[in-house]
């Protein structure tokens, strides 16, 4: 697996684009191999994973939330989590503030974006995404920042259909950049590709993958 992590990061290096490695239960030391290699971007599914991970590695690494966060879980990360890739909602967003607050910090946030077709698949739709950024509680949310979009494409084998998704996304990204971010530079992430579809994410403009089996293995 080493080996493909220096492939891996040496592609992704040389396109400008972050690796958030997802460990998914992996023990430590498997963390600690690609810690020792320099990487420093970890992500996690579940906030009972995390939480038991970030109190085990060392604190100069990167955590990111990529899995579905419920409202009540998010006290428990609020203090440290770098970012949260997956906000599908405004009340969600909400409690992420109201968390943050306590901490007297903002939290980096991306926007979870439904481009699949697979009714599994978490996010909000285009008009959604307006709808929450036009909306006047989110004006009054000073402990968050929005610095992108996140989505997962549809679990198939057809490239056409993931390419077909992950430019619609892209296509969202741009809209939303230009409609309500114009001016703000944090917003510059689109999170979007994994072990199986990511240099097609690259190549329809991704700047953040999020690669787990790949780098591990298959999730036990």
């Amino acid at each position: 697996m080493m080996s493909n992590f220096e492939d891996i990061k040496l592609y992704l290096t040389e396109k400008n684009v972050t690796l958030v490695a997802v460990s998914k239960t992996k023990p430590t030391a498997a963390i600690l191999a690609l810690y020792d290699r320099g990487q420093r971007d970890f992500g996690e599914n579940k906030v009972q994973e995390l939480r038991a991970i970030y109190e085990e590695m060392s604190k100069d690494i990167r955590w990111y939330m990529i899995g579905h966060l419920q409202s009540n879980k998010v006290k428990y990360i609020a203090e440290w989590v770098y970012m949260i890739h997956s906000v599908d909602s405004l009340s969600l967003l909400e409690e992420i503030n109201k968390q943050a607050a306590k901490h007297n910090r903002i939290i980096p946030c991306l926007l979870q974006t439904y481009i699949a077709k697979e009714e599994t698949k978490f996010g909000m739709d285009e008009a959604e995404l307006h709808a929450l950024l036009q909306s006047s509680t989110f004006a009054g949310l000073k402990n968050i920042s929005i610095n992108g979009l996140m989505g997962m494409a549809t679990n198939t084998s057809d490239e056409e259909i993931i390419r077909a998704e992950f430019l619609h996304l892209k296509a969202i990204f741009s809209t939303l950049k230009q409609t309500y971010f114009n001016e703000a530079s944090q917003f510059s992430m689109l999170s979007m590709g994994m072990s199986s579809d990511y240099k097609i994410a690259v190549e329809c403009g991704s700047s953040i993958v999020r690669i787990g089996s790949l780098l591990f293995g298959e999730r036990q």
